[in-house]
């Protein structure tokens, strides 16, 4: 790890200058601009009073997050079918009931429907890739065509269903996670 690069990115995120760095630290600004150029090496006392001026630790310092997954393909989906209610759902980030918000596509066949979601705390957006579409917000439906979107506030009873002849396909995302 190159601790210099690392103790910059920290500094100029807290839009300090190296010399302001270094007052509050007690340390030359010399010190600090060879420090980030990784001309020299803090003893742990000095880096510990480093990482506190920039408001972290050096659990936090040294901890290497794994890379996050960016691009999921197919492989990657998870599949759900209810045949009574004819709707698919492809869970197309996985996992993604642990992130702020939650995407699926959801398949409808001719005169299919999702299931009926009780009013929540959050907002859903959609977008119609396919077919036509009906969004059920409490007692009110609003038609939705291929290349048109939703959202609305989860606040009513809600759920979406096939308008037409023919299969649906729907991008769906809800947020907090719901599906």
């Amino acid at each position: 790890m190159i601790i210099g690069e690392k103790i910059k990115r920290l500094r100029q995120g807290k839009l300090l200058t190296q010399e302001e760095l270094a007052d509050r630290c007690e340390l030359s600004k010399g010190f600090i601009s060879q420090l980030e150029r990784d001309l020299t090496s803090p003893s742990i006392a000095t880096l510990v009073d480093i990482l506190e001026s920039l408001g972290t630790n050096l659990k936090e310092f040294f901890n290497e997050e794994e890379d996050e997954k960016i691009v999921f393909s197919n492989d990657d989906f998870f599949e759900f079918e209810d045949n009574d209610l004819k709707y698919r759902i492809d869970w197309i980030v996985p996992n993604a009931q642990k992130n702020a918000m939650e995407p699926i596509l959801i398949t409808l066949a001719q005169e299919g429907s999702y299931k009926l979601e009780s009013a929540h705390e959050g907002e859903e957006f959609g977008y119609v890739l396919k077919g036509n579409i009906y969004v059920h917000l409490g007692d009110k439906k609003h038609k939705a065509k291929k290349g048109e979107s939703f959202y609305y506030k989860a606040k009513k009873d809600h759920y979406i269903s096939n308008a037409g002849k023919v299969e649906a396909k729907v991008i769906w995302v809800s947020t907090p996670p719901s599906f």
